[in-house]
Protein backbone atom coordinates (compact mmCIF):
# COMPACT_ATOMS: atom_id res chain seq x y z
CA UNK A 1 0.00 0.00 0.00
CA UNK A 2 1.54 3.18 -0.87
CA UNK A 3 1.72 6.21 1.17
CA UNK A 4 -0.95 7.96 -0.45
CA UNK A 5 -3.52 4.89 -0.29
CA UNK A 6 -3.85 5.60 3.66
CA UNK A 7 -7.22 8.15 4.01
CA UNK A 8 -7.01 10.29 7.08
CA UNK A 9 -9.88 8.61 8.37
CA UNK A 10 -8.01 5.21 8.10
CA UNK A 11 -5.23 7.12 9.72
CA UNK A 12 -7.44 8.25 13.02
CA UNK A 13 -8.77 5.13 13.47
CA UNK A 14 -5.09 3.61 13.79
CA UNK A 15 -3.59 2.74 17.07
CA UNK A 16 -0.69 4.17 18.15
CA UNK A 17 0.99 0.63 17.61
CA UNK A 18 -0.73 -0.06 14.38
CA UNK A 19 0.55 3.61 13.26
CA UNK A 20 3.78 3.31 13.87
CA UNK A 21 3.92 -0.51 12.36
CA UNK A 22 2.33 1.90 8.84
CA UNK A 23 5.31 3.79 9.65
CA UNK A 24 7.77 1.75 9.67
CA UNK A 25 6.45 -0.21 6.51
CA UNK A 26 7.10 2.92 4.77
CA UNK A 27 3.13 3.36 4.26
CA UNK A 28 2.86 6.93 6.07
CA UNK A 29 5.41 9.62 5.81
CA UNK A 30 3.22 12.71 6.47
CA UNK A 31 2.29 14.94 9.79
CA UNK A 32 0.75 13.04 12.42
CA UNK A 33 -1.52 15.99 13.53
CA UNK A 34 -5.34 14.68 15.20
CA UNK A 35 -3.55 11.10 14.59
CA UNK A 36 -3.08 8.97 17.52
CA UNK A 37 -6.14 8.22 19.33
CA UNK A 38 -5.24 10.57 22.31
CA UNK A 39 -1.71 9.50 22.72
CA UNK A 40 1.38 11.62 23.75
CA UNK A 41 3.42 12.82 20.84
CA UNK A 42 6.76 13.46 20.73
CA UNK A 43 9.84 15.93 19.02
CA UNK A 44 13.10 13.92 18.65
CA UNK A 45 16.46 14.92 18.66
CA UNK A 46 19.59 12.73 18.20
CA UNK A 47 22.75 13.38 19.02
CA UNK A 48 26.30 11.88 19.58
CA UNK A 49 27.29 11.27 23.34
CA UNK A 50 30.03 14.01 23.56
CA UNK A 51 27.01 16.45 22.99
CA UNK A 52 23.89 14.44 24.77
CA UNK A 53 25.01 15.39 28.43
CA UNK A 54 24.93 19.51 27.04
CA UNK A 55 21.96 19.26 25.17
CA UNK A 56 19.99 18.05 28.52
CA UNK A 57 21.26 20.80 30.09
CA UNK A 58 20.57 23.20 27.57
CA UNK A 59 16.46 20.94 27.75
CA UNK A 60 16.65 21.39 31.50
CA UNK A 61 17.08 25.83 31.03
CA UNK A 62 14.54 25.77 28.16
CA UNK A 63 11.63 23.83 29.71
CA UNK A 64 8.65 25.06 27.99
CA UNK A 65 10.54 24.98 24.49
CA UNK A 66 11.84 21.81 25.01
CA UNK A 67 10.34 19.27 27.62
CA UNK A 68 11.87 15.85 28.42
CA UNK A 69 9.69 12.96 28.05
CA UNK A 70 12.59 10.52 27.93
CA UNK A 71 16.10 10.22 26.63
CA UNK A 72 18.07 6.57 25.63
CA UNK A 73 21.40 5.20 26.95
CA UNK A 74 23.99 5.62 24.42
CA UNK A 75 23.60 3.65 21.14
CA UNK A 76 20.49 2.41 22.57
CA UNK A 77 17.89 2.46 19.46
CA UNK A 78 14.77 2.41 21.88
CA UNK A 79 12.90 4.50 23.69
CA UNK A 80 11.09 2.09 26.62
CA UNK A 81 9.34 4.47 29.09
CA UNK A 82 6.89 5.78 26.62
CA UNK A 83 4.86 2.66 26.61
CA UNK A 84 5.78 -0.64 24.41
CA UNK A 85 9.73 -0.22 23.28
CA UNK A 86 9.96 2.28 20.04
CA UNK A 87 12.70 1.93 17.76
CA UNK A 88 13.63 5.46 16.80
CA UNK A 89 15.11 4.31 13.42
CA UNK A 90 11.89 3.01 12.11
CA UNK A 91 9.12 4.72 13.93
CA UNK A 92 9.02 8.10 12.62
CA UNK A 93 6.87 9.36 9.48
CA UNK A 94 9.88 11.68 8.58
CA UNK A 95 13.33 12.59 9.64
CA UNK A 96 15.99 15.23 9.09
CA UNK A 97 19.83 14.55 9.21
CA UNK A 98 22.04 17.69 9.94
CA UNK A 99 25.59 17.62 9.57
CA UNK A 100 27.66 20.56 10.95
CA UNK A 101 23.79 22.53 10.74
CA UNK A 102 23.01 21.59 7.41
CA UNK A 103 20.07 19.66 5.93
CA UNK A 104 22.17 16.47 4.42
CA UNK A 105 18.66 14.73 3.66
CA UNK A 106 15.62 14.07 4.72
CA UNK A 107 14.45 10.06 5.09
CA UNK A 108 12.00 7.93 6.24
CA UNK A 109 14.33 5.09 8.22
CA UNK A 110 17.75 6.14 9.82
CA UNK A 111 19.23 2.60 10.13
CA UNK A 112 21.55 3.35 7.79
CA UNK A 113 23.01 6.21 10.15
CA UNK A 114 22.85 4.45 13.89
CA UNK A 115 25.99 4.75 15.07
CA UNK A 116 27.17 3.22 18.81
CA UNK A 117 27.53 6.71 20.87
CA UNK A 118 23.85 8.34 19.86
CA UNK A 119 21.43 9.65 22.61
CA UNK A 120 17.89 10.04 21.64
CA UNK A 121 15.42 12.10 23.31
CA UNK A 122 11.91 12.39 22.85
CA UNK A 123 10.50 16.09 23.56
CA UNK A 124 7.19 17.31 24.73
CA UNK A 125 4.58 18.41 21.38
CA UNK A 126 1.77 20.99 21.05
CA UNK A 127 0.37 18.31 19.51
CA UNK A 128 -0.73 16.53 22.83
CA UNK A 129 -2.38 19.71 23.96
CA UNK A 130 -4.70 19.69 20.82
CA UNK A 131 -7.12 16.86 22.65
CA UNK A 132 -8.23 18.75 25.39
CA UNK A 133 -8.83 21.83 23.59
CA UNK A 134 -10.37 20.00 21.35
CA UNK A 135 -12.77 18.24 24.33
CA UNK A 136 -13.63 21.98 25.12
CA UNK A 137 -14.62 22.93 21.81
CA UNK A 138 -12.23 24.75 20.78
CA UNK A 139 -11.43 23.98 16.66
CA UNK A 140 -8.19 23.68 15.40
CA UNK A 141 -8.33 25.12 12.16
CA UNK A 142 -5.00 22.99 10.39
CA UNK A 143 -6.80 19.80 11.98
CA UNK A 144 -10.17 20.75 10.04
CA UNK A 145 -8.29 21.54 6.76
CA UNK A 146 -6.23 18.38 7.01
CA UNK A 147 -2.93 20.77 7.07
CA UNK A 148 0.07 20.58 8.95
CA UNK A 149 0.10 23.32 12.10
CA UNK A 150 2.59 26.72 11.07
CA UNK A 151 5.60 27.08 13.06
CA UNK A 152 7.86 30.17 12.84
CA UNK A 153 11.23 31.04 14.03
CA UNK A 154 11.01 34.01 16.68
CA UNK A 155 13.68 36.66 17.82
CA UNK A 156 12.94 35.31 21.26
CA UNK A 157 16.75 33.88 22.65
CA UNK A 158 16.45 30.67 24.37
CA UNK A 159 19.09 30.60 27.23
CA UNK A 160 22.43 29.06 26.41
CA UNK A 161 24.77 26.70 27.65
CA UNK A 162 28.37 26.70 26.48
CA UNK A 163 27.45 25.29 22.56
CA UNK A 164 24.24 25.20 22.38
CA UNK A 165 22.22 28.43 21.98
CA UNK A 166 19.33 29.98 19.17
CA UNK A 167 16.53 31.53 18.74
CA UNK A 168 12.86 29.76 19.81
CA UNK A 169 10.53 28.35 17.22
CA UNK A 170 6.32 28.75 17.94
CA UNK A 171 3.48 27.20 16.71
CA UNK A 172 0.52 29.10 15.91
CA UNK A 173 -3.39 28.39 16.23
CA UNK A 174 -5.70 30.98 15.48
CA UNK A 175 -8.77 31.71 18.03
CA UNK A 176 -11.44 33.94 19.10
CA UNK A 177 -10.78 36.15 22.12
CA UNK A 178 -12.87 33.81 24.44
CA UNK A 179 -11.42 30.71 23.45
CA UNK A 180 -7.64 32.14 23.35
CA UNK A 181 -8.15 32.63 27.02
CA UNK A 182 -9.85 29.32 27.60
CA UNK A 183 -6.63 27.62 26.16
CA UNK A 184 -4.37 29.64 28.11
CA UNK A 185 -6.16 27.66 31.21
CA UNK A 186 -5.85 24.48 29.85
CA UNK A 187 -2.79 24.65 28.08
CA UNK A 188 -0.96 26.14 31.00
CA UNK A 189 -1.70 22.94 33.47
CA UNK A 190 -0.03 20.84 30.96
CA UNK A 191 4.04 22.25 31.24
CA UNK A 192 5.30 18.39 30.29
CA UNK A 193 3.79 19.47 26.36
CA UNK A 194 4.97 23.49 26.71
CA UNK A 195 2.38 24.82 29.11
CA UNK A 196 0.57 28.18 28.18
CA UNK A 197 1.31 30.06 25.27
CA UNK A 198 4.32 32.69 24.82
CA UNK A 199 2.90 35.31 23.01
CA UNK A 200 -0.74 35.95 21.95
CA UNK A 201 -1.48 38.68 19.11
CA UNK A 202 0.92 41.11 16.93
CA UNK A 203 3.56 38.16 15.42
CA UNK A 204 5.64 41.33 14.32
CA UNK A 205 6.82 41.49 18.07
CA UNK A 206 8.12 38.17 18.23
CA UNK A 207 9.98 38.66 14.90
CA UNK A 208 7.51 37.34 12.49
CA UNK A 209 6.60 38.90 9.48
CA UNK A 210 3.78 37.21 8.01
CA UNK A 211 1.90 34.26 8.98
CA UNK A 212 1.23 33.67 5.15
CA UNK A 213 4.82 32.24 5.30
CA UNK A 214 5.37 29.55 7.93
CA UNK A 215 8.65 28.73 8.56
CA UNK A 216 8.10 25.29 9.01
CA UNK A 217 4.21 23.73 8.79
CA UNK A 218 1.91 25.18 5.98
CA UNK A 219 -0.08 28.03 7.01
CA UNK A 220 -3.21 28.42 7.96
CA UNK A 221 -5.51 31.16 8.09
CA UNK A 222 -6.59 33.93 10.55
CA UNK A 223 -9.87 35.53 10.57
CA UNK A 224 -10.84 38.79 11.15
CA UNK A 225 -12.28 38.48 14.13
CA UNK A 226 -9.37 35.84 15.51
CA UNK A 227 -6.13 36.64 17.35
CA UNK A 228 -2.99 34.09 16.60
CA UNK A 229 -1.88 32.53 19.83
CA UNK A 230 1.53 31.24 19.79
CA UNK A 231 3.08 28.81 21.91
CA UNK A 232 6.90 27.03 22.32
CA UNK A 233 7.46 24.22 19.62
CA UNK A 234 9.56 21.57 19.53
CA UNK A 235 10.93 22.17 16.51
CA UNK A 236 13.06 24.66 18.63
CA UNK A 237 16.07 22.49 18.11
CA UNK A 238 16.47 22.88 14.91
CA UNK A 239 16.43 26.16 15.13
CA UNK A 240 19.56 25.42 18.29
CA UNK A 241 21.19 23.13 15.55
CA UNK A 242 21.24 25.46 12.91
CA UNK A 243 23.13 28.11 14.93
CA UNK A 244 25.31 25.68 17.36
CA UNK A 245 26.35 23.52 14.28
CA UNK A 246 26.62 19.95 15.88
CA UNK A 247 28.83 17.82 13.78
CA UNK A 248 25.49 15.49 13.62
CA UNK A 249 22.00 15.56 14.37
CA UNK A 250 19.26 13.75 13.80
CA UNK A 251 15.56 15.06 14.32
CA UNK A 252 12.11 14.63 13.03
CA UNK A 253 11.06 16.66 10.35
CA UNK A 254 8.50 19.39 11.28
CA UNK A 255 5.29 18.07 12.09
CA UNK A 256 5.93 14.28 11.83
CA UNK A 257 6.04 13.52 15.40
CA UNK A 258 6.63 9.77 16.79
CA UNK A 259 3.21 8.95 18.16
CA UNK A 260 3.82 7.09 21.78
CA UNK A 261 1.41 4.79 24.19
CA UNK A 262 1.16 6.87 26.92
CA UNK A 263 -2.27 8.57 27.23
CA UNK A 264 -1.84 12.55 26.69
CA UNK A 265 -4.97 12.71 30.29
CA UNK A 266 -1.41 11.46 31.48
CA UNK A 267 0.24 14.66 31.59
Amino acid sequence: MSPSALSLEQLQQCSPQALRQKIAAGQYHGHTSGLGQGRVQANIVILPGDWADEFLRYCTLNRQACPVLDVTEPGDPFLRNLGAPIDIRHEVPSYRVFHHGEISEEPSDIEHLWRDDLVTFALGCSFSFEQPLLEAGIRMRHIDLGRNVAMFRTNIDTRPTARLSGKMVVSMRPMKAAAAIQAIQITGRMPGVHGAPVHIGDPSLIGIESLETPDYGDAVPVESDEIPVFWACGVTPQSVVKASRPPLCITHAPGCMLVTDLWNSAL
